[in-house]
């Protein structure tokens, strides 16, 4: 009776084991560390794997970085199957409101060391990397500011605001203090704040 063969060893699985391993290392020493102090080798050593398999899959340590950000967003994101609306901004017909619920929300993650931490790096490093800025810009920040755009563009249309906003503006009113308050520490971050900001905007966008 002849032996039974031995399976080769699933390469794909292997691969997937590592990026999961790298994806995780990076996320634990930017926290850890900071950005400026993140090396290739450190990200390695944590990870179990060998520099050069890094340097296989990406340029630069902030690729690492940008694709284990991506990685852990989706991860933390609710799924359609779960819940068809998660993706879209609420549209409860009342502007301030959802307004008010999306920037709590976004208060609350960028208060979250693990999700903080590396997007404080990413926005960092994109101003010094421009192609790294471009691709954080298109992932990260675009998507979310489209869906700015999209209920505020409807709250135009139904009069809740006036018809003349500029609504790529309107969108700056809302999200740049915050980042800025986030970035620079100016302030606390808290729900007031983000409550604030949102009746100080529509006071505007509202007018007489």
């Amino acid at each position: 009776m002849s032996e039974k063969a031995t399976p080769a060893p699933d390469a794909g699985r292997r691969s997937d084991r590592s990026r999961r391993a790298i994806y995780e290392a990076a996320l634990a020493l930017v926290s850890e560390t900071g950005y400026a102090k993140l090396t290739i080798e450190a990200i390695a050593a944590r990870a179990g794997v060998g520099k050069q398999t890094i340097y296989r899959w990406w340029p630069s340590k902030g690729d690492v970085v940008l694709e284990a950000f991506l990685d852990l967003a989706q991860r933390s994101a609710v799924s359609p199957e779960d819940d068809p609306g998660a993706a879209a901004f609420p549209d409860s017909g009342d502007l301030a409101a959802d307004l008010k619920l999306v920037l709590q929300a976004t208060v609350d993650e960028l208060n979250e060391p693990a999700y903080a931490d590396p997007a404080r790096a990413l926005s960092a490093e994109g101003i010094l990397n421009p192609q790294l800025g471009a691709r954080f810009l298109e992932h990260v920040l675009a998507p979310g500011l489209r869906l700015y755009g999209t209920r505020l563009t409807a709250a135009r249309e139904r009069g809740e605001i006036r018809p003349e906003t500029d609504v790529a503006i309107a969108t700056d009113l809302l999200v740049a203090p915050l980042t800025y308050r986030w970035l620079m520490g100016t302030g606390p971050l808290d729900h007031a704040y983000a409550d604030a900001l949102v009746d100080h905007v529509l006071s505007g966008l509202r007018g007489a």
